[in-house]
């Protein structure tokens, strides 16, 4: 039995007889590749990727081209494993040789848990996973339907893989009365590789720590519960990460604490709580909810550091002066008491003006964080602005409203000092070594920006009158500013800004120190929110170990590093995924309406416009614009360029839309140009010397 999906309405009747007729075995039959047909065979392993078709790419690193996997030679594999494959050159498939690929094992799984359709039959059972890139069913066994019937919507979990069988799988919880909205949501965590529930081991696990602090370990510890202490964060939080304390010591010093959940003296090495949170990495932050590292015990009761309660910490406390000068420091496990939870919006109130607790104190912190944040810049950090859009939602999570927030200076207090111990318990550990090489250490890194890349957006900078100094690292972060600075409330800004953000590295984690290049900082790493980051728990247990002079070397280290970088990004793919959700959602009501929008991305199969009020992007396809002329993609001007009229659409373009469609099924609203962007007279960018090498290419 193939037990493949189809869009093809006889393919899917075909798998159904097959299914019937099959269902004991579940075998699939596969073609295999003949190694006799390749010049030569190299195992490597990377990611791998299936598109719609059920053709599949390999992301290999250190490999310009990705591999090509047939459908014949996935061997089980779904999208977004990590997969060993043999590589080999052929020449069966067309005059042009194309590196591909045979997947012989599945190294990891980026995805256990599947939401879909129950098929019940008298002896055997499947699911037949929503979307298309699960090209699988899966056999549940009637002993694991949990309750579920033929059709009923399901989320499932595999408990055993097979190359030659249907993977197997257990009934989890049945969703069919879920609202769609529930369903969706749950269905994008899940096609993100996040599962929806705790195992039942690591409930019990984290039930059993008491809520009673032991006062046997308080003694071992600072207790800081006698000095005002305060957290600041959103609204509608119920995780508090950190903790801020000050008081006054003598010649115009100030002690300034930095307090962190101590996650790590609840989640001890190897256990299964420890592996859980490892797995997921990190709390996925949606529209309607929070998916947590760590269950709910843990992350909103013992370690939350929730007003009028002593909780357990580890401490950057700093003797630091009004100008960001810090005199000195010390690190280490305390015990505090938060004596008033404050939301961002009560400490801007008081920034600004307005009488309340503690205005002394957090007038001082807002000196102390601006003076660090000017030092920041001073030193070569980038300063992109950024806004927040968060969905006003109703009882049943549908988004009736939109939100925008800035950040504004109750955030940068915030920042600067969680920055600030960020920055010092890396330059800290940073130089400690062990057998004379640096302690392996899960650093926070960015790279400097791509070359080809920065130049492309040089070029597109020049035409609004604005020169990038291309020449050093240092004078690139320094022009950059410069240039965000005089765009500031100009029409340009958000092209600028949106480009300037695409043209940088993406941070990631590794014990390779390579420093930080967006904030500036040679040594950099995430201390700060162990809540919900486990490198941030990694590095608790790395610090505490340098603190008590007891180094050793955490195994794997550089393993985990690479699966909490691969983690963050599904969970930003999910949120993303989730909010352009809402946002079709939202747009459902407004369907026939007229919009004021902006161009906020370009490609050669149309444009995506965003409108100005509601923040929500939509496609225009270069179909839509038949009427006005033939539009082609120009990459240099990231623009789409008019062959007849000249006329150009690009991002930053503000224009008017109105909404033709709002999809939910393919999470896309559509709109069409009803008000031409203003066009402005620009000179054409110059050519870059890797477009001029390309025309010169021979293909």
């Amino acid at each position: 039995m193939s037990g493949r999906k189809s869009n093809n309405k006889s393919t899917k009747q075909n798998n159904k007889s097959n299914r019937n007729a099959n269902a004991k075995s579940a075998i699939h039959s596969k073609k295999k590749t003949d190694p006799r047909n390749a010049a030569k065979v190299v195992s490597m392993s990377g990611k791998i990727d299936i598109t719609k078709s059920g053709m599949a790419f390999v992301t290999i690193e250190g490999v310009e081209r990705d591999i090509i996997v047939y459908p014949e030679n996935l061997n089980s594999a779904l999208n977004g494993d990590t997969v060993r494959i043999d590589v080999l050159v052929k020449t069966s498939r067309g005059a042009n040789k194309r590196t591909e690929g045979v997947v012989k094992e599945v190294i990891q799984r980026k995805q256990n848990e599947f939401v879909g359709r129950l098929e019940v039959k008298p002896n055997f059972a499947f699911l037949i996973p929503d979307g298309n890139k699960v090209p699988v069913d899966i056999f549940i066994p009637l002993s694991s339907l949990n309750g579920g019937i033929d059709g009923d919507k399901a989320a499932v979990r595999v408990t055993e893989w097979s190359k030659s069988k249907n993977p197997v799988g257990e009934v989890l919880r049945i969703l069919t009365n879920e609202p769609a909205n529930e369903l969706a949501m749950q269905d994008i965590l899940t096609e993100n590789g996040f599962t929806l529930d705790f195992p039942d081991d690591v409930l019990e696990e984290a039930a059993r720590f008491s809520d009673i602090l032991d006062d046997d370990e308080i003694a071992k510890r600072e207790d800081m519960r006698d000095v005002l202490t305060i957290t600041i964060d959103p609204i509608d939080a119920k995780d508090f990460d950190d903790a801020i304390s000050i008081r006054k010591l003598k010649d115009d010093y100030y002690e300034v604490g930095v307090h962190i959940a101590d996650v790590s003296h609840y989640v001890l090495p190897d256990t299964e709580l420890d592996k859980e949170a490892l797995s997921r990495a990190t709390s996925v932050y949606l529209p309607d909810r929070v998916l947590p590292m760590l269950p709910e015990h843990l992350s909103n009761m013992l370690c939350s550091l929730r007003p009028n309660e002593d909780k357990f910490t580890f401490s950057a406390i700093f003797n630091i002066n009004k100008k960001g000068k810090v005199k000195d420091y010390r690190l280490g496990k305390t015990v505090i008491h938060s004596n008033r939870r404050f939301s961002y919006e009560e400490v801007q109130e008081i920034l600004e003006g307005k009488e309340g607790d503690h205005k002394e104190e957090l007038l001082l912190l807002d000196t102390i964080a601006k003076a660090l944040r000017k030092e920041r810049f001073d030193n070569g950090a980038i300063n992109f602005s950024s806004t927040e859009v968060r969905f006003k939602l109703d009882e049943h999570a549908k988004p009736i409203g939109i939100i925008i927030k800035e950040s504004k200076d109750a955030h940068k207090l915030i920042e600067e000092l969680m920055l600030l111990a960020n920055r010092l318990v890396a330059t800290h550990v940073g130089k400690i070594e062990i057998n004379n090489k640096p302690l392996p250490f899960p650093y926070r890194v960015h790279d400097v920006p791509n070359e080809e890349k920065l130049s492309s957006f040089a070029s597109f900078a020049a035409q609004f009158g604005y020169k990038l100094s291309l020449n050093t690292p240092e004078t690139i972060a320094t022009s950059f500013n410069e240039m965000l600075e005089k765009a500031h409330g100009k029409p340009e800004q958000h092209v600028l800004e949106t480009l300037g953000i695409r043209t940088m590295s993406k941070a990631i984690y590794t014990t390779e120190n390579i420093g930080h290049y967006g904030l500036g900082f040679e040594n950099y790493c995430h201390f700060t929110s162990p809540i919900r980051r486990y490198p941030d728990i990694l590095v608790h247990r790395i610090l505490n170990d340098v603190l008590n002079k007891k180094i050793k070397v955490i195994k794997g280290l550089d393993a985990m590093c690479k699966h909490c970088s691969d983690q963050e990004r599904h969970a930003m793919d999910a949120e993303r995924t989730a909010t352009k959700y809402k946002q079709v959602e939202y747009m459902q009501q407004y369907v026939g309406e007229e919009f004021d929008a902006i161009v906020s991305g370009v490609a050669a199969f149309g444009f995506w416009a965003e409108t100005i009020e509601q923040k929500c992007e939509g496609m225009i396809s270069v179909q839509e614009l038949l009427d006005i002329d033939n539009f082609e993609f120009s990459e240099r001007d990231y623009a789409l360029v008019g062959r007849s009229t000249g006329m150009r659409f690009t991002i930053g373009d503000k224009l008017k839309v109105r909404v033709t469609r709002a999809d939910l099924d393919k999470r896309q609203i559509d709109y069409a140009v009803v008000g031409m962007p203003e066009q402005k007279v620009r000179k054409s960018a110059p050519k870059s010397k890797t477009e001029d090498a390309r025309k010169k290419r021979k293909y």
